[in-house]
């Protein structure tokens, strides 16, 4: 089937659990790699003699390119057809493993994990357009979302589990050449599977000021928090936030002139719409954010290995996997207020029991913290991107999916570098201290998410 070839029903794809299944496969890649370089920085810092800002950049610097590109991705999806987009995304995203695998410097890695970003960004947002497509059904477009937000939320915390295996077995850059026969299988996959829907919104140009203007943006509100949690040279911190109060401001800017600016202003001020996507943003900067802090903390204070510390973040897994298809199903029937305030609940609890962390602490805290958080991360992660995809029109399903997972990426990114400044540099007294401070705050943020669901989501917002 042609891009010239009249648009099918989506009644027209007879197994969609196929598509499901690669479309999860995608995500989970791309979402895997996210965390699965977190236990593999004490190896990483020790084979290049990298500092902790580096070894920061080597997280968010493929954050910041999914984050930053995302809008684009979802848009030129809906203008060419997010097959096409999909399929680019992977030989992107497979190609800059390569790159990463056999780096033979810090920048190098970075460079590459910069541009596995890119290929990120093609692919996230196309995942959850062809979803919706070929299951316009609302009552099992909601199912198929929470097996997909079950199957790719399980990427945050195996990523840990699967990097201790690899990096306690054969070092650090089996991490990425994993990636490299995965992404040729889930191509083939997809040639057979995903069907070749043209766009549907045609003649849109994409806003390259606008585009710019948030990419640089978001990158420099990235660098700055870093180099001020790591005492940067203060002229360097000046420069550095004036261009990227500058550069955010060319993003505003042009999202008001642009005739299809890549920030949808019509979309955000919508409280529907805005509201599910600073829960998302919440969810991930915690949940990032500790992630980052404590396999640093297990493996550099603790003396666990690789694999131990993943395994200790694995109770995160099972709830995510359990509970976000229960998610879907209760927000199917309910709409998505129910499971979101649940979600934080269980989230402020799991936080709270993190405070009781330091350099003696009791394994138990940390299991039963992260198990809770686990459970408000599985109820929350559905219940959000359903509310985001019922407050958007079809013809723009591929655009509103990118700016929800652009929520979640800046949350990332933004939890990487907050989080990884306030610790500072383990077998330090100050990083020690520093984490159930770290837990309080986890906890008075998802406090924010819970007034923000109660107050802002709205609960008729049903099927």
């Amino acid at each position: 089937m042609t891009a010239t070839t009249t648009h099918p029903s989506p009644t027209a794809v007879a197994r969609p659990s196929r598509v499901l299944a690669v479309m999860c496969a995608g995500m989970f890649l791309v979402l895997l790699d996210v965390t699965i370089v977190n236990v593999a920085l004490p190896s990483i810092r020790n084979g290049f003699d990298a500092s902790t800002p580096l070894l920061q950049w080597v997280v968010d610097g493929y954050v910041v390119a999914i984050a930053g590109l995302l809008l684009a991705g979802g848009t030129i999806g809906d203008r060419i057809g997010h097959r096409r987009v999909l399929l680019t995304g992977f030989g992107i995203f497979g190609a800059a493993s390569l790159i990463c695998a056999l780096a033979p410097a810090i920048g190098v890695l970075i460079a590459g994990r910069i541009v596995q970003g890119v290929g990120g960004a093609l692919l996230l947002p196309s995942t959850m357009a062809v979803i919706v497509d070929v299951y316009p059904d609302r009552t099992a477009q909601a199912k198929a979302i929470g097996t997909w937000a079950a199957i790719s939320s399980l990427a945050l915390p195996a990523g840990p589990l699967l990097g201790g295996l690899l990096v306690g077995w054969l070092g650090w850059r089996p991490v990425f050449w994993l990636n490299v026969p995965l992404t040729a299988l889930a191509i083939a996959a997809a040639l057979l599977v995903v069907p070749d829907r043209p766009g549907r919104r045609h003649g849109d140009r994409l806003d390259i000021a606008g585009l710019a203007g948030f990419v640089v943006g978001l990158g420099g509100l990235v660098f700055t928090v870093i180099s001020v949690g790591h005492h940067a040279n203060i002229a360097i911190i000046a420069i550095s936030a004036t261009l990227t109060c500058a550069a955010l401001t060319v993003a505003v800017l042009s999202a008001r002139h642009a005739p299809h600016p890549v920030l949808p202003l019509d979309l955000l001020r919508r409280r529907d719409f805005r509201a599910p996507n600073e829960v998302a943003l919440i969810m991930n900067l915690v949940f990032n954010g500790l992630l980052f802090v404590i396999t640093r903390y297990l493996q550099e204070m603790q003396h666990y290995s690789p694999l131990a510390a993943g395994a200790s973040v694995l109770p995160m897994a099972v709830p995510l996997v359990v509970l976000a298809p229960f998610s879907g199903r209760l927000t199917a029937q309910r709409g998505p207020r129910p499971a979101l305030v649940l979600g934080c609940l269980l989230a402020i609890t799991g936080s709270t029991l993190l405070t009781q962390l330091h350099t003696h602490s009791e394994i138990g805290w940390l299991l039963a913290g992260l198990t809770l958080l686990g459970c408000g991360a599985g109820f929350t992660t559905t219940a959000a991107v359903a509310a985001v995809v019922r407050a958007t029109p079809p013809d723009r399903s591929g655009l509103a999916t990118g700016v929800s997972n652009t929520s979640r990426q800046i949350g990332t990114a933004s939890g990487v570098a907050i989080f990884g400044a306030l610790a500072g540099t383990p077998n330090t007294p100050h990083f020690a201290n520093a984490l159930p401070f770290l837990a309080i705050g986890a906890a008075l943020l998802w406090t924010a998410a819970l007034l923000i669901s109660f107050v802002a989501v709205d609960h008729n917002q049903r099927p």
